[in-house]
């Protein structure tokens, strides 16, 4: 389920010394749920989705919208693919 894979993510950024603030904005629908500030310097949007989960056109817009912006953004749908991720930005 996504919530875990989200707890997963909070855990593995905390035990870094980095943090994972979940990320409302309610006048713009479709932003990531984190932004993971690293101990390293580096912030990144992070979307979580389950393994048969799918991106809303709003969020495709936002992904769109961060690369336009040269921002740090990724979409992770496992627990496989948060050690990844954290493996190549920690």
């Amino acid at each position: 389920m996504e919530k875990h894979i989200e707890a997963y993510l909070v855990r593995r950024v905390s035990e870094l010394g980095g943090r994972a603030y979940k990320f409302v904005s309610p006048a713009n629908r479709g932003v990531a749920d984190r932004v993971v500030c690293l101990p390293n310097g580096q912030t990144w949007f992070v979307e979580l989705k389950a393994p048969t989960g799918r991106m809303s056109p709003l969020q495709v817009h936002f992904q769109t919208e961060m690369a336009r912006l040269n921002q740090n953004y990724t979409c992770l749908w496992s627990k496989d693919d948060v050690d990844t991720w954290i493996a190549n930005h920690a």
